[in-house]
């Protein structure tokens, strides 16, 4: 299975998942404690690595006391919204910043340093932290967050050759060495789809937001329902700042669906639900499926969501790097967290060979993947991600899983 990963430290040192889900489709931004873990390192050609701006140490570098003789620091550029305007956007970027010390912290790796700058998260800021860290020898960039910071590194991170691991869910931004780590509706969609499928669901629907994330959830769907070899039985869209659901309720109801994807949350999912049962959808024939919005103690509140599926990271998987970080900063730390200590971890794997020439296209493509805080995860050619996600049922007394996040990618293809 997999061996821990690792990362050195400059200074000492989860929301539920639905609240997670819930900022990442707003903004669209885009076991254990463990650090991610690799798998097996695959017997594939190495892509022509991209020149690398550094071949040797400039003055102007961060230095790192201490280090022996010719050991060449791996600085790590982070890039964060610490000003941002919005105050839940400054402390998410602190709990953020706080994980990947943590990470940091427990890799036990002292040649690593850790290179703030600041994205207030327009793209002028986040073009200008990107310069300031490359200038500094950063050899890898983690973060921004949104998606119009990350367009606005890209070229800039290109040119020097430099990999970024940026927390956008925007695939359009990903690809010529900017990596996603974030949770991506796409994988949810699949994951449930095709679960849904393998238990004999062959007329699907969907009742699908009017909102950026309803569009990549409405392509997703479509790809996901002709690969699962079953069929799009009808596709509604609904206005959530509306809040008219009947006639998009009614034109599934006549399509004879058996199962519908609402990747809808909160008060309006419990509304479509109560709609969708009002035009004859009876829930006891009709599955109703849902992504990982669906995560949140409202759902289960729902007495039609009885029995209804809905893909998201395995509960009970973070619970050792949550209760690590309470007992370290004394709080809740918000999921989002957990991308910034799996970037950092997966930085210190990585971290052995060359100089400049270590973070390659082939080591942070590893098909078989890497374990990180909420499961196994890997990187496509295309810089979006692959995560291994488990099938949960929604029930009164909790969420039970029906079927679990799988452990390796090496049974399957790459999606």
């Amino acid at each position: 299975m997999s061996s821990p990963l690792l990362v050195s430290y400059t200074r000492p040192l989860r929301q539920a998942v639905g609240r997670l889900c819930a900022i990442a489709a707003c903004i669209l931004i885009g076991a254990c404690a463990n650090q991610p873990t690799k798998l097996v390192e695959p017997a594939v050609p190495e892509p022509p690595p991209a020149p690398h701006q550094l071949s040797t140490e400039a003055p102007n570098f961060v230095k790192l006391a201490n280090l022996p003789a010719g050991v060449t620091p791996v600085r790590v550029g982070v890039i964060l919204p610490f000003d941002n305007s919005n105050a839940s956007v400054r402390a998410l970027a602190k709990s953020m910043m706080q994980a990947a010390e943590l990470a940091l912290y427990d890799s036990g790796n002292r040649a690593i340093v850790l290179m703030t700058a600041e994205d207030t998260g327009t793209p002028a800021d986040a073009a200008a932290a990107a310069t300031k860290l490359l200038n500094e020898g950063a050899e890898i960039i983690v973060g921004p967050l949104f998606s119009g910071s990350v367009e606005a590194v890209a070229p800039i991170a290109r040119d020097r050759g430099v990999p970024v691991l940026a927390f956008s869910t925007d695939r359009k931004v990903a690809g010529a060495g900017i990596y996603l780590l974030s949770f991506q509706p796409q994988n949810e969609v699949k994951r449930i789809v095709s679960y849904a499928a393998s238990q004999g669901h062959k007329k699907i629907g969907a009742l699908i937001p009017q909102t950026p994330y309803g569009d990549v959830v409405e392509q997703s769907f479509a790809d996901a329902v002709k690969e699962s070899g079953a069929s799009v039985c009808a596709v509604a869209k609904f206005s959530p700042s509306v809040g008219a659901l009947t006639d998009p309720a009614a034109t599934i109801a006549k399509a004879g669906c058996d199962a519908i994807l609402v990747p809808q949350g909160g008060s309006l999912l419990r509304g479509l639900a109560q709609t969708l049962a009002y035009s004859n959808v009876d829930p006891a024939k009709v599955k109703f499926l849902g992504t990982g919005l669906w995560y949140e103690p409202s759902s289960q509140k729902e007495g039609l969501l009885s029995g209804a599926w809905f893909a998201a990271p395995q509960p009970s998987l973070d619970d050792a790097f949550n209760a690590k970080y309470r007992a370290t900063f004394g709080g809740e730390p918000p999921q989002l967290a957990s991308l910034a200590y799996d970037a950092v971890s997966l930085v210190a794997l990585l971290a052995n060979g060359t100089p400049y020439h270590r973070f390659t296209q082939r080591a942070i493509t590893d098909p078989n993947g890497f374990a990180g805080v909420s499961g196994i995860f890997r990187f496509r050619t295309d810089g979006s991600i692959d995560r291994g996600l488990a099938v949960l049922s929604v029930e009164p007394s909790g969420f039970t899983v029906v079927n679990p996040a799988p452990e390796t990618f090496q049974a399957g293809p790459r999606s």
